[in-house]
């Protein structure tokens, strides 16, 4: 009985010491943080809770100290950055890929397959007039377009990724027509380009490429010609001005603190795991910048 009773204490010792790592932000950098996270604790053990709501709702979170790390698909910000530092945290900034953010219509729509950023900030800007797809006149356009109301959708305020497109877009991140259908959830945006023939909307590659033929992603003209998204596209610089690299941020006290913390960044910067940044379909950066990165996190 006794020998019982040091084996439950000690399985419970165990169970209350143990370190949880929580990640919290950006719904297009979830699947890579999410499938280390997954891979890592089959390896590990560890326990890890991965959720997403949005950049900036993630950085909320993660500069009030409520989180390990943060996903973002932008850069911190300097009100974020002084949020922290208000509150102690100190971070390290580590991107992990590069995205191509995707411009997508229904596989249905036979009258367009390239746009122009023009025609994007036309379509996005603030008080904009463009109502029906015939409102603009489509440079590319495959024949006659419809006179029939656009569906817009696009991630909600709080993603970096309408923080992204906003700003190479129409030149102000946060600059943008307000009557569309957000979601910090990029899956219900996927969703209801899908479900409307009339539907446009953007968001991170990954999840246009989960979808295969129930989506169709348009070509971007940036002055040269149109490009598709893909990872060869986003390698060699030629999808612009919507190729940009994702990030997660880490509380180095709380990596201090947690071996297991430290040991996941690790494993997330390996270059021996990129496959599974590849298998989410977006790019991996290469060896070098992912070493270096791990020595600065090493030596923070």
């Amino acid at each position: 009985m006794n020998k019982i009773l040091i084996i439950l204490a000690t399985l419970l010792l165990t169970i209350s010491f143990a370190q949880k790592i929580s990640v919290d932000g950006s719904s297009t950098v979830y699947p890579i943080t999410f499938s280390m996270a997954e891979e890592f604790a089959i390896d590990s053990g560890a326990e890890i809770s991965v959720a997403f709501s949005g950049t900036g709702g993630g950085f909320k979170k993660f500069c009030a100290g409520e989180t390990d790390v943060s996903n973002a698909s932008r850069p911190i910000k300097q009100s974020e950055i002084d949020q922290c530092a208000q509150n102690g945290i100190s971070y390290s900034e580590i991107a992990v890929a590069w995205d191509a953010l995707t411009v997508v219509v229904n596989p249905k729509n036979a009258w367009l397959e390239c746009i122009t950023v023009n025609e994007l900030h036309q379509m996005w800007m603030p008080g904009s007039a463009v109502k029906n797809w015939s409102d603009v006149s489509f440079s590319h356009a495959l024949g006659d377009v419809p006179e029939v109301e656009i569906e817009l959708y696009a991630p909600g305020v709080d993603s970096g990724t309408f923080d992204y497109f906003t700003e190479v877009v129409n030149e102000e991140a946060g600059s943008s027509r307000t009557d569309f259908f957000p979601s910090e959830d990029d899956t219900v945006l996927v969703q209801g380009v899908e479900g409307n023939l009339h539907a446009l909307g953007y968001f991170g590659y990954a999840y246009y490429l989960g979808e295969g033929s129930k989506l169709k992603a348009l070509a971007i003209d940036n002055g040269d010609g149109c490009v598709l998204p893909s990872a060869e596209s986003i390698e060699d610089g030629s999808y612009t001005p919507l190729s940009r690299p994702l990030y997660i941020y880490v509380n180095n006290d709380k990596a201090s603190e947690n071996s297991e913390l430290a040991d996941f960044i690790s494993y997330y910067l390996d270059p021996d795991n990129t496959e599974l940044i590849a298998d989410t379909g977006y790019s991996p950066l290469s060896e070098e910048e992912y070493g270096s990165q791990l020595e600065a996190f090493n030596n923070r």
